[in-house]
């Protein structure tokens, strides 16, 4: 029988790493859905809103021709994106807090305009298909799907080959165990046809911009993916999902929220109800 991509198990870096943290924490956020509207819920918060946004600004020129990604300024590209999370709609409770937030994404994106090194190369943009990410079966027989987005796949003319970038609005560094470049060296080696030839974080928020990054050995990348999305299934299948601290910060705002302590602000694209908390 063929596999059914309905009835899989998909994973991702971000829904690995909530089950990592926490197994309730990935139930409530990946699973559990709201059954007054049909949806799973998101909580939005001001970090989230700006990483989200200078993101946003730096896709979308991926898909323009070279000559065209800088004619407009990425600050005035900024303006119509950050309008929709503006306010409650990106966790701000305080306009001048939102302001400060807003100046940290302008100076993040002036950085990148004033150095804009890979983003003026040729870039590939991955085909999302039918299921609106680029996704491909790590595991036909256990039915689990791999799924993401890359930021920014440079194209090594030279090498005809691709170079990884994951942009970082944050203010700590990825942890050396984290799954984040076996995950995206993966998604990258087959969901496209060229060869992965290296791989970078762009922290966008301090001067030493782009940091390379040594590529996982592919075979150790999907052991330890496999291993996690092996778990993630069998938790889905027995419907196991406890916090080990029977209450941490990964899943008490959401267990928050379903005690009515959260404050609905709106309706994500991925049909997600967002919410806030104030306190």
């Amino acid at each position: 029988m063929a596999p059914d991509k309905y009835s899989a198990t998909w994973v991702s870096h971000s829904s690995i790493s909530d089950f990592l943290k926490c197994p309730r924490g990935y139930f409530l956020r990946n699973v559990y859905k709201d059954p007054k509207t049909g949806h799973k819920m998101a909580i939005v918060t001001p970090p989230m809103a700006l990483g989200g946004a200078v993101h946003e600004v730096i896709e979308s020129l991926a898909v323009l021709p070279v000559t065209d990604r800088l004619k407009i300024s990425l600050v005035k590209r900024l303006d119509p994106v950050w309008e929709k999370n503006s306010g409650k709609l990106g966790g701000f409770s305080d306009h001048n807090i939102e302001m400060e937030y807003k100046e940290r994404a302008i100076r993040m994106l002036i950085n990148l305009q004033e150095e804009p090194g890979p983003i003026l190369n040729k870039a590939i943009k991955i085909k999302t298909g039918s299921m609106g990410l680029p996704n491909y079966y790590l595991s036909e027989e256990d039915n689990i799907i791999l799924c993401g987005k890359i930021d920014w796949l440079e194209y090594l003319e030279k090498k005809n080959a691709v170079h990884i970038i994951d942009f970082k609005t944050g203010k700590y560094e990825e942890k050396e165990d984290s799954l984040q470049l076996p995950i995206y060296l993966l998604l990258a080696t087959n969901t496209q046809t060229k060869k992965v030839a290296k791989a970078s974080y762009w922290y966008l928020d301090r001067d030493d911009g782009i940091v390379e990054k040594k590529l996982p050995n592919m075979d150790d990348a999907y052991e330890k993916v496999s291993k996690v999305a092996r778990r993630i299934k069998l938790a889905r299948q027995l419907k196991h999902f406890l916090c080990p601290l029977k209450g941490c910060r990964n899943c008490i705002p959401y267990e928050r929220i379903l005690k009515g302590e959260g404050e609905k602000v709106g309706v994500s694209d991925t049909r997600q109800d967002v919410y806030i908390l104030t306190d």
